[in-house]
């Protein structure tokens, strides 16, 4: 064993990296190819990553930004509340201790060294359709956080190698769990693949752990010293809560400075009776990923990359909600709309870097059927337009910004549900003009082959994806009920031979005679 103080060099350094990147990336490979579900193992909507022992982000898959960005800020707080053994999982899906809404369940392994010290832990985060909630598909229009689903705790799961089946059925009741099964074979290989990687290190795990924290973090100060010093405002809106409350601003102040950056979201709405609302580490995910995106491609993803920035929210807004506020929407909803806020100040300080507003929605589709033979829960985010940027046109009918998933194939979906797509194209001319166009919208539109119960949870339905240089707004979606104009938000019965149509919406322009304002 080399000596404590000796380091990778440049090369090993950087072969330590992809290393450690395609455990996580094999994690993911196991995790979709061993689930059940069409959310995970079609859409993907899963995450993976490695954490060191204090619970820092080591590694992680290029999977979905949102998990991966929340369990980046409040992974350490999760790990200090078990007792680790080895062979040991924990399950845990409170959005208030470090989740983000109930459907997304992370199961936690911790990966002891050959001598028996705790020296990491693997984790990952897939999405379950159905968790308990009033609603199918466990995305309802709720008002607590007990109305979305079953409440997990960090708890044992997996306690010396055996799975607790019998949990399992406690919380959801007798049935297959193949989905968790999955999660539990996907920290299994990445134990496997981790232990060979600390192997075969010259050094000890956590002195290269150390080099490729300070290697990022380092690399993220140089990027961030290009940016002008200064504040930089902006504010956008959310469109709705579901329950009345309309137009709520999600205000934005960013302070760039050689020390680093600190984003400041007082002047934030108020919590809200609907559930728009994000725990902080919702709202620091969505930070976290617009700062990465400003930095090389190169740079690994890790605790170090994030050191430079801060950030704080009010307790009791919107981004920074108390216990037992309403969540399943801010994690999907409220996170984009962050983002867009966070894009529109960095705009003022290098507009040549920052593309015009996206769809800023995830379109959230959740349906299912109650009966004898019938049960079924299904969901899934529809893709919309991308802005356009200084350099080109927006991409069309992408998932963009804090989702990173897959659009349900028709296939699947019709061969698992009693469903019939009967439209999926583009949608023409929604995107924002400009020199630049922003992408273009979907349209989806499903025929129910069953009484089925649905809802929508979908913003920018009032107020446009805003176009930036001048360039004009990306046209605003639109929710259909045979025929019938539905609101963003909304839970409803369906017949069999009822149609809903989702129209997603376009991204913003980029380039014109206009300029961006502080407000949209």
């Amino acid at each position: 064993m080399a000596a404590p103080s000796a380091k990778l060099d440049p090369v090993k350094l950087g072969l330590f990296v992809s290393r450690m990147e395609s455990v996580c990336e094999e994690m993911g490979a196991v995790l979709q190819r061993a689930a059940f579900s069409p959310n995970i193992k079609d859409r993907l909507d899963f995450s993976c990553a490695i954490f060191d022992a204090a619970g820092h982000l080591c590694a992680q898959a290029a999977h979905i930004p949102v998990h991966l960005g929340s369990m980046a800020y409040a992974m350490a707080d999760i790990v200090g509340t078990c007792e680790w053994r080895p062979g040991d999982m924990v399950v845990v899906n409170d959005p208030f201790l470090g989740g983000t809404h109930l459907p997304d369940v992370t199961v936690i392994a911790p990966c002891f060294d050959a001598a028996g010290v705790l020296q990491a832990f693997i984790a990952n985060r897939a999405h379950h359709a159905d968790i308990g909630a009033s609603a199918p598909g466990s995305m309802p229009l709720s008002k607590t956080l007990e109305e979305e689903g079953v409440v997990i705790p960090p708890t044992i799961l997996v306690r010396d190698g055996v799975l607790d089946k019998g949990l399992l059925d406690t919380w959801f009741g007798d049935g297959q769990h193949g989905d968790f099964i999955a999660q539990v074979s996907a920290n299994r290989t990445g134990l496997l693949r981790l232990n060979e990687v600390m192997s075969t290190l010259p050094v000890d795990f956590a002195v290269a752990v150390d080099q490729l924290q300070d290697y990022a973090d380092g690399i993220a100060r140089r990027r961030l010293a290009e940016l002008p010093s200064g504040y930089f405002a902006f504010t956008d809106y959310m469109d709705d809560d579901g329950f009345g409350r309309q137009q709520l601003p999600i205000a934005v102040k960013i302070k760039l400075s050689p020390e680093g950056v600190h984003v400041d979201f007082s002047g934030t709405a108020s919590q809200v009776e609907g559930n728009i609302n994000c725990p902080l580490s919702v709202a620091a995910a969505a930070v976290y990923y617009v700062f990465r995106c400003l930095m090389p491609n190169e740079v690994p993803v890790c605790a170090g990359l994030f050191r430079a920035i801060s950030l704080g929210a009010p307790e009791g807004c919107l981004l920074n909600a108390q216990r037992p506020a309403a969540v399943a929407a801010g994690n999907v909803e409220t996170s984009m709309r962050i983002t867009d806020a966070v894009l529109g100040a960095l705009a003022q300080a290098a507009p040549e870097l920052i593309p015009a507003a996206s769809q800023g929605t995830m379109n959230n589709v959740a349906m299912g059927g109650r009966g004898v033979g019938a049960n079924w829960d299904y969901y899934e985010t529809i893709a919309g337009g991308m802005g356009a940027h200084a350099s080109g046109a927006g991409l069309s009918a992408v998932q963009s910004h804090m989702t990173n998933t897959l659009n349900t194939p028709v296939e699947s979906l019709e061969m698992h549900y009693p469903l019939r797509v009967r439209r999926y194209e583009i949608r023409k001319d929604s995107g924002g003009a400009g020199h630049h166009r922003g992408g273009e919208g979907l349209i989806r539109e499903f025929e129910f082959l069953a009484p089925t119960q649905f809802t929508l949870l979908t913003e920018r339905r009032r107020l446009a994806p805003w176009g930036l240089a001048g360039g004009s707004n990306g046209a605003v979606g639109h929710n259909s009920f045979n025929s019938q104009s539905l609101p963003a938000k909304v839970s409803m019965s369906a017949a069999a031979g009822d149609v809903l149509r989702i129209e997603t919406p376009g991204g913003g322009g980029w380039g014109g005679l206009g300029r961006l304002t502080s407000e949209v």
